[in-house]
């Protein structure tokens, strides 16, 4: 019973690994596709959030990497000043600002999409960031100053490339318009700016109080003593 329960798990896992290899390398087909790779994607439920996550992983990689490795004639970066924990923030925070303001916003108007599905659909535009970054890294080392244009054109390609997939992946997920979902992503990034000041306030609001009611301490055991 044992044997059998072993060799169960073992395809278990193994279909879970062809599963995941899968729908990561179909990341390839959105990034060619985007209005069929999109559609497909969440409807047809080509991806999966393990490839997802591991996208979104190997992007924070990259822009780690990018900091360390880019040669210093175009990244003049202090590593040793580099915060890790910042940078990941950098990448994480707005995406998953992103994806609550877009679901908030869409929802009330007729959004197709779920919360998952937006940021399925977003992971998945991230691909062609590390896929044009982790070698522009290495070209990096060879170039000239003189050939930094080549470097710049490839680099604004990753960020544009990735911007034109989000923009498709929500028009496929909510089901909307060229024009609907242009409105819909300003408004996105209206809530985004909204979200962000409040969270600054309430932070501020948080840490004022705790520095009164720290001094209020400090002042009563003053004078107790």
């Amino acid at each position: 019973m044992s044997y059998v329960t072993k060799n169960l798990k073992k395809l278990i896992q193994k279909d879970t690994y062809v599963h995941f290899l899968q729908t990561l390398r179909y990341s390839l087909y959105v990034i060619l596709h985007p209005a069929d790779g999109n559609w497909d994607l969440i409807h047809a439920k080509r991806g999966s959030y393990s490839a997802a996550n591991f996208i979104v992983i190997l992007t924070l990689l990259t822009h780690i990497w990018k900091l360390q490795y880019t040669s210093f004639i175009f990244n003049e970066v202090n590593w040793e000043k580099v915060n890790i924990f910042k940078e990941i923030a950098t990448i994480l925070l707005p995406l998953a600002i992103f994806c609550i303001c877009n679901w908030a916003v869409t929802t009330l108007f007729d959004g197709k999409g779920h919360l998952g599905d937006i940021y399925k659909g977003t992971a998945y535009a991230l691909t062609p960031y590390p896929l044009i970054q982790i070698p522009l890294i290495i070209i990096s080392q060879f170039l000239t100053v003189e050939e930094g244009t080549f470097y710049e054109v490839f680099n604004t390609v990753s960020l544009v490339w990735c911007a034109l997939l989000i923009f498709m992946a929500m028009m496929m997920i909510h089901q909307f318009g060229f024009g609907k979902t242009l409105l819909f992503t300003f408004i996105t990034i209206f809530g985004m700016l909204v979200f962000i000041f409040i969270m600054l306030l309430f932070f501020s609001m948080i840490s004022q109080g705790v520095a009164y009611f720290v001094s209020l301490t400090r002042e009563v055991m003053f004078r107790l003593n």
